[in-house]
Order: structure tokens, then sequence, then C-alpha cells
């Protein structure tokens, strides 16, 4: 092996002079999103999405996009443990219309209904509606505080009533001598 200059690495790529830095941002355009007509407030905001370009459509892309969006946000309130999700079916001009998709609370309410000495059981079902649509329904339940008492408060409760038994006896005693 020759010991000497790498005469590529020198001149640098021919590939690398030629490649134009492009923009992402600059080949992507902005849509409304709308929320349904349930909700109080209708724009929820904007999202990007490349633009068309060749077979590839710009409504294809955003076609089955799901957004999660707080309930404050929606009714303008201030409780926010609840987000809906809401997914784009559909795109009209710059706007996407959503549908409902499913509701959850945040895990910060989840973790706060949970008290010490509880359990959470987490259970769910699919449902049909007589008008085809088809629900899955999530339950959520807590056990209750057990109420057993263990050790010295068991002792103390029995020897309160051998007490009371001996008091008892001798009123019974005293008012007969009387």
């Amino acid at each position: 092996m020759a010991v000497g200059k790498n005469k590529c690495l020198a001149k640098g790529s021919k590939k690398r002079a030629k490649k134009k830095v492009v923009d992402p941002f600059s080949r992507k355009d902005w849509y409304d999103v709308k929320a349904p007509a349930m909700f109080n407030i209708r724009n929820i905001g904007k999202t990007l999405v490349t633009r068309t370009q060749g077979t590839k459509t710009a409504s294809d892309g955003l076609k089955g996009r799901v957004f999660k969006v707080s309930l404050a946000d929606l009714q303008n309130d201030k409780v926010a443990f609840r987000t809906f999700k809401l997914i784009t079916e559909d795109v009209q001009g710059k706007h996407c219309p959503t549908n409902f998709h499913g509701m959850d609370l945040t895990r910060d309410k989840m973790c706060s209904m949970v008290k010490t000495w509880q359990t959470m059981i987490e259970a769910h079902v699919d449902v049909k509606t007589t008008n085809g649509y088809l629900l899955r329904l999530f339950c959520v339940g807590f056990t209750k505080k057990r109420t057993i008492r263990y050790g010295r408060p068991l002792i103390l409760s029995t020897n309160r009533s051998a007490k009371s038994e001996e008091d008892d006896g001798n009123h019974e005693a005293r008012g007969a001598d009387k």
C-alpha cells in the first residue's frame, strides 16, 4: 500500500456540491381542524400536511388523523381532566371536520381517584347499538377500604366490655341493699 493523501477526500464529493438544502416546511400546507357541532368552540387548531405531489394527495395524509383535545379547550371550561379523541374522516378545502373517536381521563386524575388500601378494577365490553355503531365501553371500579382492626384496638375493646360488666354488677348489688 502506498502512503499518501486520499485525493477523493481532499476534493470533496461531487454529490454534496450539487445537492441543494430545501426547507421541509416549504413543502407543507396548513389545514384548519374543526370540532363536531356538539362543542362550543369549533376551531381546534391547525395541522401540517405535505402538499399534493404526484399520486400522493394531501387529503389522504389527513384522513384518519386523530387529535387529542381537552374538554376544557372545547367547552371553554376550567375542568381539564377529560380528553376527547377526534378523528378526521374527510377534507373540505382547507378545513378538516372531525368526528368523535373516544374519551379518556388524564393520568393524574386516574391516579388521584385511587386512594390507599384500595384496588382499581378495570373492565371493558363491546356493544353494538341498534343504529349499527360499535361501542367499546370501559368501566373503572374501586374496592372499599377494609375496616378490620388488628392488634391493640381489638384487645382494648374486649377489656372495656369486661370492666363495664363488673361495674353493672356492683350497681345492682348496691341497689338491692337500699
